[in-house]
């Protein structure tokens, strides 16, 4: 997927990881694999794309506990109170 801007190909980047771990990613961890894919991304672009991806993608990314990302689509039924 080859997208316009950068932050375009960081939150496809990020959306692609999360995809990968179902039991989602903490915020070092994400942020260190979407620095390690792609060389030419600002480590300070990549860490505002990370911190707001669940405003960015509500529909897609929530935080089930403080520093955690995972897909809606991987909640559990019993955290529905997030």
């Amino acid at each position: 997927m080859e997208s316009s801007t950068v932050t375009e190909r960081i939150y496809a980047k990020a959306l692609e990881l999360l995809e990968q771990h179902p039991e989602g990613l903490r915020f070092v961890e994400l942020r260190s694999s979407i620095e390690g894919s792609d060389r030419s991304f600002h480590p300070k672009t990549v860490n505002g794309c990370v911190w707001k991806l669940p405003q960015r993608f509500p529909d897609r990314v929530y935080k089930p506990s403080r520093g955690l990302f995972r897909l809606l689509k991987y909640k559990p039924a019993e955290d529905d109170r997030v």
